[in-house]
């Protein structure tokens, strides 16, 4: 049994830490909104006992590939490891590659696709809701 399982199944409190690593959450599936094409996706923050305040996530596009443009209730980043492509909110469309993000707000239409001959690899990071009281 893992230590995380151990303190879950234990009752004890949120642990200090946890450590993922990502070859753990991998899976490959369609991208979200639309399922255009395919992708691989890190769900790192899914392995995060719950309660916890933010998702974070890594996904690589495929060529060809795309999360389609979906409203989004909270402040959204996706940060670009590899790769290009181009990102989408409110019908404003810019450029991405390697080393640059894109920091899309509350109430935007948005979404991204690959572009080039190499997979779109990112980051995406988001706030999680705040638990009813």
């Amino acid at each position: 049994m893992s230590a995380l399982l151990a303190l879950l199944v234990a009752g004890s409190t949120v642990p200090a830490m946890v450590v993922i690593d990502e070859a753990s959450t991998m899976r490959e599936e369609a991208p979200p909104h639309g399922a255009i094409g395919l992708s691989t996706a890190y769900r790192i923050s899914d392995a995060v006992p719950a309660p916890r305040s933010f998702e974070f996530r890594k996904r690589a596009l495929h060529v060809g590939a795309a999360i389609g443009i979906h409203p989004i209730d909270h402040d959204e980043i996706y940060y670009v490891l590899s790769g290009t492509g181009v990102v989408h909110s409110d019908g404003e469309e810019k450029g991405l590659k390697a080393g640059t993000a894109a920091w899309l707000y509350k109430g935007s239409r948005v979404g991204i696709r690959q572009t080039g001959s190499e997979p779109l690899v990112l980051i995406i990071a988001y706030p999680n809701k705040a638990p009813a009281p």
